[in-house]
């Protein structure tokens, strides 16, 4: 490699950031992008995440998430790092889309089992193996089995940490606890684990986990940030009692397919078109008067 890995481990409130759009999605909203970097930088998020899940990734352009990274970049002027989520499916593109989003500005990658494909843990191991085998920054895996139909399993995220050494963080947004505990309880500090489900931040801190990679605060990054902070503070009850004031919200995120529901809580602020890209649609009508009846009971609590 050309130079030496960054030391950089994710921790905190990392905002997995939408992407605004035009009015017929075709064109990314620059504008309401930058300000809504800034907007979370504002409220003390501890990184940004563009082009992840949340940013509709699968109907970005190649040259469209270079862009998101550069404006990510050049907003926070170093303030926070930026996690760029750039892999697929097919290991000899994600390769490409990462040395781009590395000289566009990123200062770790996010890889994400591939999907469709549904290869073997070995297959996996691969995977990521030529990925991280070609850059020059720290990588965090994503384990997502709900998206990928493939769960990479304790074994094989053990090995990968063997075989490469600049893996230093995991996202696990496997639904429960399972996976988390049994990889923490083998792995201990080798591993930065992150929560990749906001309705488990609290549990998954309390065995150990870093932080939380957060849909939510694209829409209420201050209240996200005092849980987890109370958290690394110690203030269980804190943390307990704002975690469950957050319940309600996290469910309305998460009643259409992710990012519906978190547009459509951003466009009720003035900040975005609801927009998605299809095959992703705008939030139905039943779900923006849910998403806008569980923000005002929670702002009225």
């Amino acid at each position: 490699m050309a130079a030496a890995i960054s030391p950089f481990r994710p921790r905190g409130v990392i905002t997995a950031l939408v992407t605004p759009f035009s009015e017929d999605a075709r064109q990314l909203d620059r504008e309401a992008f930058a300000a809504h970097v800034e907007r979370q930088i504002d409220a003390g998020i501890s990184a940004l995440l563009p082009c992840g899940t949340t940013g509709e990734t699968p109907t970005l352009l190649a040259s469209e998430m270079q862009d998101l990274i550069r404006i990510a970049r050049e907003v926070s002027r170093g303030r926070v790092p930026i996690i760029a989520g750039t892999s697929n499916n097919d290991t000899w593109d994600s390769i490409e889309l990462c040395k781009a989003a590395v000289a566009a500005g990123a200062d770790m990658l996010m890889i994400v089992s591939p999907y469709y494909n549904k290869p073997s843990q070995e297959g996996l191991i691969r995977h990521v193996e030529l990925i991280a085998s070609a850059v020059d920054v720290p990588v965090m895996l994503y384990n997502i089995p709900g998206r990928t139909a493939v769960t990479m399993s304790v074994e094989t995220t053990l090995r990968i940490l063997d075989k490469c050494p600049s893996v230093v963080a995991v996202k696990d947004a496997t639904g429960g606890l399972a996976y988390s505990q049994e990889l923490l309880r083998r792995a201990g500090d080798r591993v930065a684990l992150m929560c990749g489900d906001d309705g488990l931040v609290v549990p998954m801190m309390s065995i150990g986990a870093q932080g939380v990679i957060s849909v939510t605060s694209n829409v209420l990054p201050r209240e996200i940030v005092r849980v987890a902070l109370a958290m690394e503070n110690g203030d269980i009850a804190l943390a307990r009692r704002e975690h469950l004031r957050l319940l309600p919200v996290h469910d309305a995120m998460f009643c259409e397919p992710n990012p519906q529901p978190v547009k459509a809580a951003c466009a009720l602020q003035g900040w975005m078109r609801a927009v998605a890209r299809p095959p992703m649609l705008e939030a139905s009508d039943a779900t923006k008067a849910l998403v806008q009846k569980a923000l005002a009971e929670y702002q009225a609590r």
